[in-house]
């Protein structure tokens, strides 16, 4: 069973940076790899994907601000978070897709982390 940890979230001003690590438990280089978060009140929306041929696919919410990116060799995918906005707030968590490539339908993803916290405030 894969399981994934994530990290790196913690509070940062409008306008900030922050990396999210998404740490796997074994080899994810076949699976896409996808970021969603989650608001209090809404439904957890996608992010950000990146899929085995490292092609990259965004939000229109976060499209230019933020980058995906992963090492297969550390079995770990990135996502740096630049300009970071009030309304970015959220739990981020990470799944694999059921396939190999990248979609934003939670219903395509498996094996969830425990999500880590964004919050930007000033």
């Amino acid at each position: 069973q894969l399981q994934f940890v994530e990290s790196g979230g913690g509070l940062v001003q409008p306008g900030g940076s922050l990396r999210l690590s998404c740490v796997a438990s074994g080899f994810t280089d076949h699976y896409a790899i996808g970021w969603f978060r989650q608001a209090p009140g809404k439904e957890r929306e996608g992010v950000s994907c990146i899929n085995s041929d490292t092609n990259q696919y965004y939000s229109d919410s976060v499209r230019g601000r933020f980058t995906i990116s992963r090492d297969n060799a550390k079995n770990t995918v990135y996502l740096q978070m630049n300009n970071l906005k009030p309304e970015d707030a959220a739990v981020y968590y990470c799944a694999a897709s059921w396939d190999y490539y990248c979609s934003f339908q939670i219903s395509d993803f498996h094996s969830w982390g425990q999500g880590t916290q964004v919050t930007v405030s000033s």
